[in-house]
């Protein structure tokens, strides 16, 4: 994630919320897509995790990176915990183990988010070369323990890694251990929202197989596929799931608000302070009688605030989050985002994607989001195996790429992007499935080599 909205005008009402979220419908010459990707740094050396200080840690990444970029920096109570671009939009941000997460701005192409993801990682590699540091691109960490992993020093994150044990049996590992890419989307209108906002999570578990990539655990294999979507069904279910209450008639913005007033708070952020009031509620804060901060009123940052704190599959803000793909190689993120385009922003496509689900149930959702973890392509929803559903899905995301007929200076369409996922769903195997394969043939049960080969 990257900064925290800063907007202190009082909210007055629960229209105020569903407003907040209507004021991000855009035209469709409008629409944009930015991606976001997280990955994890580690020392070439000795394949050791890379804490936040010392010459050669995290705070000197983020150092080497704005002086070479020129970004303006991001502090939590004196510490360099990321950089944003007050430019173009984008941002640096850290994860509470350390994983670097690039924010890109919302670009109009395909050809303007791989521009925007080479120039971020040639300066990554410049700076980390320097300090003997690399990245790596997987779904979960395959090495270190828990215990191992690193603690950035971001105040939200002790809020939350406090709170999580209470809430689930996975989420430390879920904030310290899990890395993915994201692919964040316009609306319209709030019609066009529902229909997108269905359309996503209906195809999100057969996102997660085409981009599973963390069969790794504690350096042994761990049993799944994507062992990071696992990980998600035991963090929080409060704040976590499908949202089986979208597909029900009547579902707009005033049911997402009133799904995310229900999302018990983590924190309200004052001043440069974060509060700990984690279980507390939106709705107490909405009147001013939250016990912990008594008279305090909720502002559009705090509403803002809070809807980042909420994890489903599909996230809505002031636009809708794709988030169910392990990271993976840049090849992958970019090919995340063509789905994307091809299947949200061809109005053809969409009613494509949206007719590939018809007759699942909110039930059938589940059976798969909880099968594809452990299962992948081979998982199966409304008697069809989910490879079938994962090559019309890419067929008619190249569809709707072709028709947008976006072309860069080579003459090129968008279409090129997504060869990676053409393949994985022709050969019906998995990123991770490949992993496995290396695991148990020349790597000879040895997860080290991954450092190299999951280079990014």
């Amino acid at each position: 994630m990257a900064r925290d909205v800063v907007d202190a005008e009082i909210i007055e009402s629960r229209d105020d919320l569903v407003a907040w979220l209507a004021a991000g419908g855009k035209p469709a010459e409008a629409s944009r897509i930015g991606v976001e990707h997280e990955k994890f740094p580690f020392y070439t050396a000795n394949l050791g995790p890379v804490p936040y200080g010392g010459d050669r840690g995290v705070r000197a990444l983020l150092e080497g990176a704005k002086a070479r970029l020129g970004w303006a920096p991001i502090e939590d109570e004196g510490a360099l915990i990321g950089l944003y671009d007050p430019v173009g939009g984008g941002a640096i941000s850290l994860e509470p183990g350390g994983q670097f997460e690039l924010s890109g701005a919302p670009q109009p192409t395909v050809h303007a988010i791989a521009a925007e993801l080479d120039a971020h990682l040639n300066c990554m590699h410049a700076v980390g070369e320097s300090l003997g540091i690399g990245f790596f691109a997987l779904g979960l960490s395959p090495k270190w323990t828990l215990a191992e992993t690193p603690v950035m020093p971001k105040s939200r994150y002790r809020i939350m890694a406090r709170y999580m044990p209470k809430v689930g049996t996975r989420g430390l590992d879920m904030m310290f251990r899990t890395s993915t890419a994201q692919a964040n989307l316009d609306f319209a209108d709030e019609a066009d929202m529902v229909v997108k906002l269905r359309v996503g999570l209906a195809l999100q578990p057969t996102i997660t197989a085409l981009f599973a990539n963390s069969p790794f655990t504690d350096g042994a294999l761990n049993g799944f596929l994507s062992a990071r979507s696992e990980i998600w069904r035991h963090t929080d279910a409060a704040r976590t799931g499908m949202l089986a209450f979208a597909f029900a008639p009547g579902m707009g913005f005033e049911r997402y608000v009133d799904y995310a007033l229900d999302v018990p708070l983590y924190f309200v952020k004052r001043g440069e302070v974060y509060h700990d009031v984690a279980g507390a509620s939106f709705r107490d804060l909405l009147e001013g009688r939250l016990a912990a901060l008594p008279g305090e009123r909720a502002t559009v940052s705090d509403w803002a605030n809070h809807l980042s704190t909420i994890f489903p599959e599909v996230r809505l803000k002031r636009y809708l989050e794709m988030r169910g793909a392990d990271v993976g190689s840049p090849e992958r993120i970019l090919a995340l985002a063509a789905l994307c385009f091809g299947l949200f922003y061809d109005k053809d496509a969409l009613a494509a994607a949206a007719a590939l689900g018809r007759g699942w149930t909110a039930g059938d959702l589940q059976r798969l989001r909880d099968d594809v973890p452990r299962l992948g392509l081979k998982a199966r929803i409304g008697g069809r195996p989910l490879v079938e559903i994962a090559r019309e899905a890419v067929a008619i995301a190249r569809g709707g790429l072709a028709r947008r007929a976006r072309r860069d200076a080579a003459g090129r369409d968008e279409t090129l992007y997504l060869a990676p996922l053409e393949r994985i769903a022709a050969e019906g195997r998995t990123p991770a499935e490949v992993w496995i394969d290396r695991f148990n043939g020349p790597w000879r049960g040895s997860v080290e080599p991954v450092f190299r080969e999951a280079a990014i």
